[in-house]
């Protein structure tokens, strides 16, 4: 498994804060709903339901992750409809009871020959995902 993680982010809200409001994906689709026509853009396709995030590129298509693990440090998602395993994790760290640092990570199934061709475009998407999810918080 490779593993690429965005850079960290810190928003200004309690961890706890953070974990609530990553327990339902729908109220992450009315903030996304409500961003700038250019955020959105850079965002490219992505979709919340409940428990589900879907995401559709034109290089894989669609890709469906799943909430598998909610804590107040971290949400861990995988992939159902993916061609490769993959696993997509968000975790808080507090800094102070009004701050904290959100980071994302993918973790994800790829042969070792790979990496140099494919590992640049995940660690792009590590970062899109630590950017959208540091601005739906």
């Amino acid at each position: 498994m490779a593993k690429y993680t965005s850079k960290p982010t810190v928003v200004e809200r309690p961890a706890a804060d953070l974990a609530a409001k990553f327990a339902d994906f729908r109220e992450l689709q009315q903030k996304l709903d409500e961003l700038p026509a250019e955020q959105r853009a850079r965002i490219g396709e992505v979709a919340f339901s409940g428990d589900t995030i879907t995401i559709t590129t034109p290089q894989v298509g669609e890709i469906a992750l799943k909430a598998v693990e909610r804590s107040a440090e971290r949400v861990v998602l995988a992939a159902e409809k993916s061609p490769v395993p993959m696993k997509l994790e968000i975790t808080f760290k507090p800094l102070s009871a009004d701050s904290t640092e959100m980071q994302g990570a993918i973790d994800v199934d790829i042969p070792m020959m790979l990496k140099p061709l494919i590992g640049p475009t995940l660690q792009r998407a590590a970062d899109q995902f630590g950017e959208l999810f540091a601005n739906l918080a």
